[in-house]
């Protein structure tokens, strides 16, 4: 059985098309993505990523350069990560993007890391909310994908 789901119509298709690349290759290091993950303190994440060993990664999306210069919101998703990364196409202008971040390059069919984000480990309750909103809204939307009838009224977009 082959699941698609559709697009939410919040992304532009160059933002799809980075988010795809950047699922890919976050799957190359084992980790998991999930897509605007509702965050503790109202904010959204563009994508999170969960790993093996339970670490949170927290992917910020830029398909141009306003987008970036719009949002200032990206410094309080240090507090939902233990590492925090920016994503974008080849075109970007990456001297733009804060160097104490991580970056990923990436296109609809793959990525490429180009600076490591630095660590910050995330505090327990910290770790604990974001580990319940991944498991949450994942299983939220495969419980969608399997039965879209159902009707799920979970407040989980």
């Amino acid at each position: 059985m082959t699941f698609h789901v559709p697009p939410d119509g919040r992304q532009s298709v160059a933002a799809l098309a980075i988010r795809r690349g950047v699922c890919r290759l976050l799957q190359t290091h084992r980790f998991v993505p999930v897509a605007e993950l509702g965050l503790p303190d109202g904010r959204r994440a563009d994508l999170a990523a969960l790993g093996p060993q339970g670490e949170v990664w927290i992917v910020e999306i830029k398909s141009c350069l306003a987008d970036f210069q719009a949002d200032r919101k990206w410094p309080d998703y240090r507090a939902w990560s233990d590492r925090l990364f920016f994503a974008v196409d080849a075109e970007f202008p990456k001297t733009l993007l804060p160097e104490d971040a991580g970056l990923f390059v990436a296109d609809a069919y793959g990525g490429a890391v180009l600076r490591e984000a630095p660590y910050h480990r995330m505090a327990p309750p910290a770790r604990k909310a974001m580990t319940l909103a991944f498991a949450y809204a994942a299983a939220a939307r495969l419980h969608r994908l399997v039965d879209p009838e159902a009707g799920l009224a979970l407040g989980e977009p």
